[in-house]
């Protein structure tokens, strides 16, 4: 079976070993492949199965690779793919749910505590020589904020926004959850269901962990910003698209928003307009949340685990059954 991984660097720049996967077939690995549908085509050849992580598979390529059976998506979400077509071509594509969790979770909360304690820009203002020259024994350039007894509203309350809650609970943090459908609220104590409305009108720290669809498009916007706490954080590391970034700059000039990160933008990599950069009092990092080695190594793990099981017939996490 000849098997193509369109975008493979991202996943695996040099640290992890494509060998598991080798082992199935006669494997072609492309560190990217150029956007173009045409490019795409190329790349596929007469490939029976085609691994992506961002390179779009549309249904004008799909339509022109005949040979391809099954798309494994290496990523949970799987937009990237006209599943409708593939489903119509009898196309298998699967993804993979739950890799990142802990990743995530542990970078939402390490880009809260930057907007707490600034760290990184005070420790430039040390190289920089001005501790040397305080005449107090310490300094701080910006605020310095305490988590314990503060709320944080978590939008979507699925597997990264559980795991976020946790750690956020350890810091004596109030939870607030929120999603697409009603759910009980959680019997932990310190963990409230409640309304989009009244999270975001409750919460001084804002955080998103929900996928991107028609629904939620959009949702962080000039309307919801007006509706949110005076001087609330706000953290991104679900899907740059969630957010209308104009807004959000918009929010963070007046003051409404304290302090802004985000790891995803609605274009990446990041526009060279894109609004929020150079905002000050915003925190942007390249979409590093899903990255580190043990994280990328689960993917690649049960990616090849998800093609195994269409080999045998029994295919799993299929997205288009």
């Amino acid at each position: 079976m000849k098997i193509v991984v369109l975008d493979g660097f991202t996943l695996n720049p040099g640290d992890l070993d494509w060998a598991t996967l080798e082992a199935l077939g006669e494997l072609t690995v492309y560190d990217r492949t150029d956007y173009e549908e045409a490019d795409i085509i190329v790349a596929i050849g007469d490939a029976e199965a085609i691994f992506t992580n961002k390179t779009p598979l549309s249904k004008g390529v799909l339509e022109k690779t005949r040979t391809v059976r099954y798309i494994g998506v290496l990523a949970t979400g799987y937009n990237v793919v006209d599943i409708e077509t593939a489903k119509n071509l009898n196309i298998t594509v699967t993804n993979v749910p739950t890799y990142g969790t802990q990743a995530v979770a542990q970078m939402t909360m390490a880009l809260l505590l930057e907007m707490c304690h600034h760290v990184g820009e005070h420790n430039r203002a040390v190289q920089n020589g001005q501790w040397a020259k305080s005449k107090d024994f310490c300094f701080w350039n910006y605020p310095l904020v305490e988590l314990d007894g503060k709320t944080m509203g978590i939008v979507g309350f699925g597997r990264i926004g559980q795991a976020t809650a946790k750690l956020a609970r350890a810091f004596g943090m109030r939870i607030l959850t929120t999603g697409s459908s009603t759910k009980p609220e959680p019997k932990e104590e310190g963990y409230h269901y409640v309304s989009l409305e009244e999270l975001l009108a409750q919460s001084d720290v804002v955080s998103l962990h929900c996928p991107l669809n028609e629904e939620t498009e959009g949702m962080i916007n000039a309307n919801s910003i007006a509706t949110m706490k005076e001087g609330v954080l706000f953290i991104n590391t679900s899907r740059g698209q969630l957010v209308n970034e104009e807004d959000l700059k918009k929010g963070l000039e007046k003051g409404k928003i304290a302090y802004a990160a985000v790891d995803v933008v609605s274009q990446e990599p990041i526009a060279q307009n894109n609004p929020l950069l150079g905002v000050e009092n915003c925190i942007i990092t390249p979409h590093i949340s899903w990255a580190p080695r043990a994280s990328r190594n689960r993917l690649m793990t049960t990616a090849i685990a998800n093609f195994k099981a269409f080999i045998l017939g029994r295919p799993e996490n299929v997205v288009n059954g």
